[in-house]
């Protein structure tokens, strides 16, 4: 039977470069792995075709060969200054597959990891909105496993050392071939560290590590909102057989403030006005973030709702010199419990008001009035 084209294969063009062409093999060969299609024939025969299309067009001078000759140039020990693909083929593969397919084989020839790094650990710390107002280092206790002393990290006992694996050599992996390719997986023996520990330190039992609880400072800069987090490298939990610390990352929460609501730099606080003030003018005294406080002037014939704008009172922003601003907003109060004498006071006061006192109200039943009197023409 003829072969087929070597780009047909990959479905590349005879101009694709050589990343083109990797990447077509790569997708190409995942879809038909025989890891992924179990005992389907047909699958394993397309990966083959696909490795030896692959193994071609991914050398300049084989592509160069098959451009001028096609399949002729490696047939019979022909001219294309590169091996056919017999004996031979089954080693190309494995090749292939430890610059591709790390995942299907466990890494490939990236090197054994005797040592593993630690795991990275998250702590969740509550602040007040004046700590984030002000900034401030924190103390934290924090329950991690973290290298143990006695056999420095090792899990051999002190004065011993681990030794190579005699099942991977030290490796981590072991090599198994299954038809024309080759699979690696992890050493069972050592299960991928590639030492075995003949004594095992008594202090950690040949982990390597212990837990401990450490206490730890938190710089928390100014400005910081709700969920900021805020990373400690190396902090975290100690790594297996001497490998590097992970990272400890701490999330804060911000508690509710007695007053004050926050959108970003800017802060909200409602305040509540009595109807006089609101009525004839005045001015009424403001908490400010920090535990200050600030005078507000209130205009004659303030509404409910009236919002007054305090510029830079409110947050800083982070790691910036500006600050936000604070917005109060009045609700005016309806006084209640009245006496005798302050009822009749305001029914005085409503006997001598007109529409001009109360232009809302007055406007708004004016409109009432109209409409049902429309209803009735």
């Amino acid at each position: 039977m003829q072969k087929r084209c070597f780009y047909e294969i990959l479905s590349v063009s005879r101009s694709a470069d050589g990343s083109e062409i990797k990447s077509a093999f790569r997708r190409l060969a995942k879809e038909c792995h025989p890891d992924r299609n179990h005992g389907d024939a047909a699958a394993e025969a397309k990966f083959k075709e696909i490795g030896e299309a692959y193994e071609v067009l991914k050398d300049p001078e084989k592509r160069a060969a098959y451009d001028q000759y096609g399949h002729a140039a490696f047939e019979n020990g022909g001219s294309g200054h590169g091996a056919g693909f017999g004996n031979d083929f089954s080693s190309s593969m494995s090749d292939i597959f430890d610059d591709l397919f790390g995942e299907f084989v466990g890494g490939g020839r990236r090197g054994t990891r005797h040592a593993e790094r630690g795991s990275d650990l998250r702590f969740n710390l509550d602040i007040t909105l004046d700590d984030a107002f002000f900034g401030k280092t924190a103390k934290i206790e924090v329950p991690s496993s973290v290298a143990c002393e006695p056999c420095g990290g090792s899990g051999a006992k002190a004065g011993t050392a681990p030794t190579a694996c005699p099942s991977c050599h030290g490796r981590g992996k072991v090599r198994a071939s299954q038809g024309f390719f080759t699979i690696e997986r992890t050493c069972p023996s050592c299960h991928g560290s590639g030492q075995i520990i003949q004594e095992p330190c008594e202090n950690c039992h040949g982990h390597g590590r212990v837990m401990s609880e450490r206490t730890l400072s938190v710089n928390i800069p100014k400005g910081v909102e709700d969920g900021t987090r805020i990373r400690l490298a190396g902090e975290g939990e100690a790594g297996l057989r001497g490998g590097p610390p992970g990272d400890l990352y701490i999330f804060l929460s911000i508690e509710p403030h007695e007053f004050f609501q926050r959108d970003g730099a800017d802060l909200f606080c409602s305040v509540p006005l009595a109807m006089t003030t609101a009525a004839l003018g005045g001015e009424f005294e403001a908490p400010t973030i920090g535990g200050g406080r600030t005078r507000v002037k209130v205009p004659e014939g303030t509404q409910n709702g009236k919002q007054f704008r305090l510029k830079g009172k409110g947050m800083p922003v982070l790691r910036s010199r500006q600050l936000g601003d604070m917005y109060i907003q009045v609700s005016v109060e309806t006084p209640v419990k009245l006496s005798r004498q302050q009822k009749k006071l305001m029914q005085e006061f409503e006997r001598l008001g007109s529409e001009k006192n109360n232009p809302q109200s007055s406007g708004f039943f004016s409109r009432v009035k109209e409409f049902f009197e429309g209803i009735g023409d």
